[in-house]
């Protein structure tokens, strides 16, 4: 059992994201009047049977097209979240019509998942936990060589598909405007997924990342990015 909401995004929030103007922002209502299709996301099996359950909140930026730009992750476990991803990058919308004709903006989907069962006994008190440590974590297979003098600038958490994809990033350390770069960094880096048995399986991954030329600015401790 899936079901949606749509939320409300912060217009601070948004700035960070684009790192240049502020895009409006939409609540739910505003948001679902112009939603023109909607894909629900699957309840992936893997996390049915290991009753792994909840919510994931995913910020979401809406092209002048309708289509969705781009997606980030707020919170929520990597198989749901991934499932998420997969859906919301397939939803339109209807152009939204600022001062100056058709712009950009941003809101935020909840997605809950939440497992139908007719007894509370059959579900695990720790079903994350004990899944988590069954799980082998992605890891780095290649990387080009750091450039001189580069210092580990930026600690990303990334979330690699099962496929060895980086699907999604967020900055836990390090300058904001050192993001784009990390990220640039990153794609040219290889991954094997993480694996629950012989299944792989999505899964977060923090990485230092090197990034040479850091401008004298102050880091910070943790800043979403898409």
């Amino acid at each position: 059992m899936v079901l949606l909401c749509q939320l409300g995004l912060s217009p601070a929030g948004l700035q960070g994201i684009e790192g240049q103007q502020q895009l409006p922002e939409l609540g739910a209502k505003a948001a679902s009047r112009l939603l023109l299709y909607q894909d629900t996301p699957e309840y992936p099996v893997l996390a049915k049977v290991n009753f792994i359950q909840g919510r994931v909140r995913v910020q979401i930026v809406v092209s002048p097209e309708g289509k969705v730009a781009s997606a980030h992750v707020l919170s929520g476990d990597a198989l749901l979240a991934a499932a998420v991803l997969n859906s919301v990058e397939r939803w339109r919308y209807r152009p939204y019509m600022g001062k100056d004709g058709p712009t950009s903006f941003g809101t935020k989907v909840e997605v809950n998942f939440h497992l139908r069962t007719t007894s509370l006994d059959l579900v695990p008190t720790q079903a994350e936990s004990d899944f988590s440590r069954q799980v082998k974590p992605p890891e780095v297979l290649t990387r080009p060589p750091d450039p001189p003098g580069a210092d580990p600038s930026v600690r990303l958490r990334l979330l690699v598909s099962a496929e060895g994809k980086v699907i999604d990033s967020e900055v836990l350390k390090g300058i904001p405007s050192l993001l784009d770069r990390a990220r640039r960094v990153v794609k040219r880096w290889s991954f094997r997924p993480a694996r629950w048995g012989t299944l792989f399986v999505p899964w977060y991954l923090d990485v230092d990342v090197p990034v040479d030329n850091a401008p004298a600015q102050a880091s910070v401790g943790s800043q979403h990015g898409l």
